[in-house]
């Protein structure tokens, strides 16, 4: 097994349905490295943890100037500055405590609960609009709409714009996935679509800066607390970060949820009956289908040892979420989807100072949507299985989910 091979097999499109085997084979080599160029792979729960938490790995794609690689790609080499999740400490913390002061406590403590009944009333537009259809595509008339709308509320995007920010997050996405083969083309796209989206934020923040509204973005504007305020630039890249990691990892995690549920029956059955079951169901769903796989951005900043391995300054690192989940010597029967497992403390926000931001609102949205979908749905069954993936190696979920229906309850 050489590291060519199995880069390219984990980024493969032909693997994307079931990555699973191809991880346990990862995992027999805990620190993959076989080119001299090439990332180190690390593939199991406690080292990817561990390594999480490490000062030593840097997200700052500043340090890779120094460390005489290119300083940053992908979809933030632009005009606009890098996000706080491609920033180290303490940059890093000063903007995201800014950003958590209009999301949750102490300023906002309950922005996120209060937002509970026009979640409610969002999914039962949406199921409504199913009317009497007999075939249904879970992704684009639920599992994308549904955390679209909610993130254009919560920001203060004007909902009738998302035609056009949906063409630029297309590209932004894309260029997340590290595929080689479809880089240059794919990063491009990406910095195109990043510039653009920014321009058009751009003019959402003039507004909010003339008037104040009840929304993230005209307290992003307006933050002048402990940490100061933020520049025009920061809030823009920031509010381009909030807008698409707000909605595209909760429709995979909804979409990987209703198709697991589909293969398991049984569970599916018993949140019908009991919506409740839908927290621990969205806790396994984020070990056992994470829709974020792969965190490929991670650079050495010092000499580091994995296992008895050194792996030397000024190293990429790609950190395999999906395996770690996994990962046998840490969770019993791991290949098993068991809501009633008791202990998962799973991979699928990440961990440390770069753990998922939106972390709350995405388990509420998916323990309704699913409850929802359960219970209103009669006799839902799989058109085709596996269904088709996008070409992503990072944000993994279905391009589509059709799902046969004998009705809408």
């Amino acid at each position: 097994m050489t590291q060519t091979s199995m880069l390219r097999r984990i980024t493969d499109f032909a693997n994307r349905a079931d990555p699973y085997p191809l991880y346990e084979e990862l995992r027999r080599t805990p620190v993959l490295h076989e080119e001299e160029d090439g990332p180190y792979l690390v593939s199991t729960y406690h080292d990817i943890k561990a390594l999480l938490h490490d000062p030593r790995i840097s997200s700052d794609a500043a340090n890779l100037a120094s460390l005489g690689q290119d300083e940053l790609s992908g979809p933030e080499a632009t005009g606009l500055p890098p996000s706080f999740i491609r920033l180290d400490p303490p940059e890093h913390d000063r903007l995201r405590r800014i950003a958590n002061s209009s999301f949750g406590p102490p300023h906002r403590p309950h922005r996120v609960d209060n937002m509970l009944g026009q979640l409610e009333e969002i999914v039962t537009g949406l199921i409504d609009g199913l009317g009497d259809a007999r075939e249904i595509d879970l992704v684009d008339q639920f599992a994308y709409p549904f955390p679209v709308t909610v993130i254009c509320r919560l920001l203060g995007v004007p909902r009738e714009d998302e035609p056009r920010f949906r063409s630029w997050v297309d590209p932004i996405v894309a260029g997340l996935d590290p595929d080689t083969r479809t880089a240059a083309g794919a990063e491009r796209a990406a910095q195109e679509a990043r510039l653009q989206l920014g321009m058009y934020l751009n003019g959402l923040v003039e507004q909010r800066a003339r008037e104040t509204r009840d929304d993230m973005l005209s307290d992003l504007v307006h933050s002048h607390g402990p940490d100061g305020a933020m520049t025009t630039m920061e809030v823009l890249s920031t509010s381009v970060l909030l807008l698409i990691a707000g909605h595209e990892t909760t429709v995979n995690l909804i979409t990987n949820g209703m198709l697991t549920l589909l293969r398991y029956p049984e569970i599916l059955e018993r949140l019908r009956h009991d919506p409740g079951l839908s927290v621990r169901i969205v806790e396994e769903l984020l070990r056992y289908e994470p829709p974020v796989q792969l965190l490929p951005q991670r650079t050495c900043i010092a000499d580091i040892e994995v296992r008895g391995v050194t792996i030397p300054k000024g190293s990429r690192i790609w950190l395999v979420l999906g395996a770690g989940n996994r990962d046998p010597h840490r969770f019993t029967d791991p290949d098993r989807f068991d809501p009633d497992r008791r202990d998962i403390q799973h991979l699928g926000f990440g961990s440390g100072i770069h753990s998922c931001f939106g972390a709350p609102l995405a388990r509420l949205e998916t323990q309704i949507a699913l409850s929802e979908l359960a219970r209103r749905l009669d006799s839902p069954r799989l058109v085709a299985d596996p269904p088709p993936y996008r070409q992503n190696a990072v944000l993994r979920g279905p391009r589509h989910l059709g799902i046969a229906i004998d009705g809408v309850k």
